[in-house]
């Protein structure tokens, strides 16, 4: 990863969201040229939109992620596992996996551990959603260590619908994991700025519905100087 803000490109971070309840086929039509045409690391959206996407994106960089147990985390393991399973035979490369967070509060991790490694057995790449905003300092701890012991490939902050992405836990999560896995911030990215902030934090990818701004953004801040 850069070093500095001037020699990061934005773009290679970015998971291009489309997770508004109300997205339509065209606007993920309007998500996919934009990753194509930015540069993005991937989209990310719906299960019901997967098939669209990968078509979309076919033989083009950015990949196709999904949610699972999107938002709250607490259907049953095996939704969860149907519905990966079914995002993957539809072409989706990458899960992003909200925890169940009752029963990381509860002390209830071989529960927890045993739904991630399952998905985790059968996805290329998981990333698994902590929302750290709702969590403890022991309980982020307690999360981090269940899954890296599952096998996820990322821990992502945030799913954006209660909080967002914070500097302080995006540190607290490239410490707590020893950069075994990737970090990806979400929710609340609004500025360049504040996603450069994230990355040099540790962040490697951002997860924002606003990708696109992003880069324009920044383009026109290089323009003035």
């Amino acid at each position: 990863m850069a070093d500095t803000a001037s020699e990061i490109n934005l773009a290679e971070f970015i998971d291009h969201a489309l997770l508004a309840p109300t997205a339509t086929p065209q606007q993920v039509v309007q998500c996919c040229a934009e990753a194509d045409r930015f540069g993005f690391a991937a989209v990310c959206v719906y299960p019901v939109h997967v098939s669209q996407a990968v078509e979309l994106l076919h033989n083009k960089r950015p990949q196709v992620c999904t949610v699972i147990g999107f938002p709250s985390g607490a259907t049953t393991s095996a939704t969860k596992l149907f519905e990966a399973q079914e995002a993957l035979e539809n072409g989706a490369t990458e899960l992003d996996v909200v925890i169940n967070l009752g029963w990381l509060k509860a002390g209830k991790t071989e529960y927890l551990h045993r739904e991630l490694a399952e998905i985790c057995e059968i996805a290329p790449l998981v990333k698994a959603i902590l929302e750290t905003g709702l969590l403890t300092a022991d309980e982020k701890k307690l999360a981090v260590e269940v899954c890296l012991d599952a096998g996820v490939s990322f821990l992502k902050t945030s799913t954006g619908w209660f909080g967002g992405a914070t500097v302080e836990d995006v540190k607290l999560l490239k410490r707590l994991s020893k950069d075994r896995v990737g970090i990806k911030a979400s929710g609340g990215i609004r500025t360049p700025e504040q996603a450069i902030e994230l990355i040099l934090a540790g962040a490697t990818r951002l997860g924002t519905s606003r990708g696109p701004d992003l880069i324009r953004q920044r383009d026109r801040l290089e323009e003035d100087r």
